[in-house]
């Protein structure tokens, strides 16, 4: 069959996991074809992806002072629904071109209504329909936002959440499934390939990755501080904006590397910003993780309270984070022990619960 998945542009792991997954359906005997904006295209190209197409950017994230900002997000995304029709009518575009058997959007919307406009089965891929603040807060925005998601999400013939079913659901405070709707749910367990055979473990680093947005590079550079006072930490550092901190003896910078997981593998915690993708591998090499929450990032915030509920490492609210703190955090992180968490990967292969969804949902396409 013939599949296009459309990505998501905003952070990596939507481009991360998508590329896990088509090349396993890839080598199920599958075509598979990807389209995506800023980031994930670059992410997609980076990694020689095949059959790769640009699409219309949807959503715009912006911050402040190292940290996301609501308010400038919005701002930024004010057309949006201008955009999600670009997006659309660039999806549709390819859906006429190449006759796809169904469309697998990962965070994408426009791509969903353009998909059912020309009668192809669609997949929406998710970790997140509900949206609230710290311990379940909420307001009239988050209310209406949650509705209109939902709401939106139906048109596809089934949704894909990439986390593992109860009780180890990361996502679980970020996910609300409407009564009635439950089949049309699936909670598939990640999409990753991977051989913990391939790599050599040690406790040596403090592995940082925060994305490559450009309102990141504040809080690498208070991490770059602590690094010149405490010699005796070292930090792997990693970003994909375009202008890299310094490096130093114990704080040493990298842009793109082929295999992130071989770094990891190395570390002793890990210091994030709390996207599933991350926490999940995270999980998967037992490292205790430091999250750095964004102030106004609900996502963020509910992961990080599930992971501190495991025990599986610590939170901070970013507008918290001092100098002192972040150096409290660090040492309080390091006495965090994750339960083995391998086996529970083991026992879901993701990608092919994922790839079974996925090929249900094309055999129904009309001729």
């Amino acid at each position: 069959m013939k599949i296009l998945f459309v990505v998501c542009g905003e952070g990596l792991g939507h481009a991360s996991r998508c590329l896990h997954l088509g090349h396993y359906l890839h080598q199920q005997g599958h075509t598979v074809h990807f389209a995506g904006y800023g980031k994930s295209y670059n992410f997609m190209e980076q990694h020689k992806c095949s059959n790769l197409h640009r699409t219309h950017r949807e959503v715009c994230l912006e911050g402040e002072n190292g940290f996301f900002s609501l308010k400038k997000t919005l701002w930024c995304s004010k057309w949006i629904m201008y955009d999600m029709m670009r997006s659309g009518l660039s999806v549709r575009r390819l859906i006429r071109e190449h006759h796809f058997d169904c469309v697998v959007c990962d965070t994408m919307y426009g791509g969903v209504l353009a998909a059912r406009l020309e009668k192809t089965p669609v997949v929406f891929i998710t970790n997140q329909n509900h949206f609230n603040g710290p311990n379940g807060a909420t307001n009239p925005v988050w209310k209406t936002l949650n509705f209109l998601i939902r709401r939106y999400i139906r048109i596809s013939n089934k949704v894909i959440i990439p986390d593992y079913p109860a009780p180890d659901t990361i996502s679980e405070y970020n996910i609300v499934i409407p009564k009635g709707e439950e089949n049309r749910y699936a909670f598939t367990g990640p999409f990753y390939e991977f051989d913990p055979a391939r790599y050599t473990y040690a406790q040596e680093t403090i592995f940082t990755s925060f994305g490559g947005e450009p309102y990141k590079l504040p809080m690498y550079q208070m991490l770059k501080k602590i690094s010149d006072r405490r010699k005796d930490l070292f930090f792997d550092v990693f970003y994909t904006g375009t202008v890299l901190p310094d490096s130093s003896d114990n704080f040493v910078t990298h842009g793109y590397v082929p295999d992130l997981y071989e770094h990891l593998a190395r570390a002793k915690i890990a210091i994030v910003h709390g996207g599933l993708t991350t926490l999940h591998e995270a999980l998967l090499f037992e490292k205790p993780v430091l999250i750095i929450m964004d102030p106004n990032h609900p996502e963020q915030q509910n992961n990080a309270k599930k992971i501190v509920d495991m025990g599986a490492g610590t939170s901070i609210d970013g507008r918290h984070a001092t100098l002192d703190m972040l150096e409290k955090k660090i040492a309080e992180t390091m006495t965090c022990c994750p339960r083995p968490f391998r086996l529970v990967h083991a026992s879901i292969n993701g990608r092919k619960n994922a790839t079974g969804v996925i090929i249900t949902v094309a055999k129904h396409r009309q001729p």
